[in-house]
């Protein structure tokens, strides 16, 4: 599901089966990334497929990327694994206002 920033970061914060994910490279991780974010690479398709697979289904995750497309690309991937709560940041980083790390 695509959210809003707005709506994104309210509905973040008030989850208590989040789970923060940053599907960015690792230099881009390194930049800068929201508080509390666990790094999966989308662009390394074996490791990320790995990563999806050790998740949590019962989990609520909020997704972000640089600019929302890799993101989409993860949740979709992610609910074609059966992980159903998934939370696309539009706009993704560039867009994010509140806390980076």
């Amino acid at each position: 599901m695509d959210l809003t920033q707005e709506e994104w970061s309210s509905k973040l914060a008030s989850d208590n089966k989040a789970y923060l994910l940053d599907v960015r490279t690792p230099e881009e991780f390194e930049e800068g990334h929201i508080p509390n974010a666990t790094m999966l690479d989308i662009r390394q398709p074996e490791s990320f497929m790995e990563g999806v697979q050790s998740m949590d289904s019962s989990k609520h995750y909020y997704i972000y990327c640089r600019s929302g497309a890799r993101s989409a690309q993860a949740c979709q991937v992610m609910n074609q694994m059966g992980i159903e709560k998934t939370y696309n940041l539009l706009g993704g980083f560039m867009e994010w206002e509140g806390e980076t790390a």
